[in-house]
């Protein structure tokens, strides 16, 4: 197994997608390979070179893109129609104008709760999901992460999060948070944007870097942005538990789920729960790894089921 890989991109281009956006869109590996779908996290995130890393580039057709308002998408910072069911739509957009009768969905973090979605309403574009460091959308897996859960663990961290708002809103960070980075008042939401991904950078990693750049970012943006746009609206579901409660349409469809044992940023009751719930999922507990991909044991386990797949198409060994 290789522990790294040089997956090349061979074309770049911009899809025009609904209500005004264009995302921008990168082709890498073999073109007659398999096809697979690379689904960031956030919302807010955007591809990178690193996430090319885990792909044989002789094995698969590896298809990126930055989601609405993030990365090289335009217009970047956009909340206008910026939701979780338009990306699925635009995913299926994206697919169409490949050519692909179907393709495997890989997702972490939110791009896991993307992937999954998508899924329940396409599961025939469906091949199979491989998903890591599950975040199912839940109002109780946005609390544990900005309301206190996440703090028990980092809790000067958290403080410095929690103490950016004056202590008559601190009863609902991710509104008040929200309030700041929509004002209007571009001070304000600049200093928000860097207090809200400060704390999320701090625990991404099993052992977390302290060397924060004093910088903010366009990243640092865009995770603060639309992060609070998207959990201050519940993720725009029509009910709490949504992915749980409709997983039916998924259920014959192969589905690898890696989570790191001491993932702070994401529970790993969560992903023992869809295990749980799929029949056709398999549960990889990565020990001495946290939320990031790029953590040496998460990435090497993210590797060996890729690799297996594209030798005998299927997850599981």
């Amino acid at each position: 197994m290789k522990y790294r890989y040089d997956c090349p991109v061979y074309r770049q281009f911009y899809l025009r997608v609904a209500d005004g956006h264009e995302l921008y869109v990168e082709e890498a590996g073999n073109p007659e390979g398999q096809a697979i779908v690379f689904l960031h996290g956030g919302p807010g995130g955007s591809i990178t070179p690193q996430c090319r890393q885990f792909f044989d580039p002789e094995k698969y057709h590896l298809i990126l893109f930055d989601q609405r308002g993030t990365g090289k998408s335009r217009p970047f910072l956009s909340l206008h129609y910026n939701t979780p069911q338009a990306s699925v739509e635009d995913m299926e957009v994206l697919r169409s104008q490949l050519g692909l009768e179907k393709w495997i969905l890989f997702g972490g973090s939110y791009g896991s709760t993307l992937a999954l979605l998508y899924a329940i309403n396409h599961p025939e574009r469906v091949e199979a999901l491989l998903l890591r460091g599950i975040f199912l959308g839940r109002q109780s897996d946005i609390d544990w992460l900005y309301e206190g859960g996440a703090g028990q663990f980092y809790p000067e961290e958290f403080a410095a999060f929690k103490n950016h708002i004056d202590p008559a809103h601190q009863d609902h960070l991710v509104q008040a948070y929200y309030q700041r980075l929509t004002s209007g008042d571009q001070d304000q939401a600049r200093q928000a944007a860097k207090a809200w991904a400060d704390w999320e950078a701090g625990l991404v990693h099993l052992l977390p870097d302290k060397n924060l750049s004093c910088e903010l970012t366009p990243s640092d943006q865009s995770i603060a942005l639309l992060e609070a746009h998207y959990f201050a609206n519940g993720l725009f579901w029509q009910e709490d538990n949504y992915l749980l409660n409709h997983l039916a349409p998924i259920q014959a469809i192969p589905c690898a789920i890696v989570h790191g044992r001491y993932d702070v940023d994401c529970r790993l009751s969560g992903a023992y729960e869809l295990a749980q719930a799929l029949n056709q999922a398999k549960l990889f507990i990565v020990e001495e790894a946290g939320h990031s991909p790029y953590d040496p044991p998460m990435f090497q386990q993210i590797v060996r089921l890729l690799d297996h797949y594209s030798q005998e198409k299927g997850f599981f060994y």
